[in-house]
């Protein structure tokens, strides 16, 4: 693998640490963590913090739309696109607080698609956020 493997978005926010937002292996492409912040800010939709920067509330679905939009933002500077995801695998903050409206919002955007999905309840995540994806997609037909 070399540079011209990786795929850095102008329009995904910035990654939070020393990784791109993709990887082209062969006809693959494994999309990094990507999370609901808006590029160029490090203020994250629908979410409100304290002065020492902890959760006092959130809106989930405001996070979804956010995260599904950075995901296509990547795929598309990669080349590939929406129709082309093969596997998701989504960590939630709070899965019986959020899993409804998540997945409801989910079947929205993956009703025609349906890849392959995995949902994961974690602690927490690097920024103060309730949603992350991983996906991986093709670049060919």
């Amino acid at each position: 693998m070399n540079s011209k493997d990786t795929v850095n978005s102008l329009k995904a926010p910035e990654p939070v640490g020393l990784y791109p937002h993709a990887r082209r292996f062969g006809n693959l492409l494994f999309l990094s963590g990507v999370g609901p912040r808006e590029r160029g800010s490090n203020e994250i939709p629908g979410v409100e913090l304290d002065q020492d920067g902890n959760i006092v509330s959130y809106d989930i679905e405001t996070q979804c739309h956010s995260v599904f939009k950075n995901v296509k933002f990547i795929l598309e500077d990669a080349g590939s696109d929406w129709s082309k995801l093969i596997d998701v695998t989504v960590f939630l903050t709070n899965m019986k607080k959020d899993f409804n409206t998540y997945n409801r919002i989910y079947a929205e955007y993956f009703k025609d698609i349906q890849p392959c999905r995995t949902t994961v309840e974690i602690l927490s995540l690097p920024t103060p956020i309730a949603i992350e994806l991983k996906c991986i997609a093709s670049t060919g037909e």
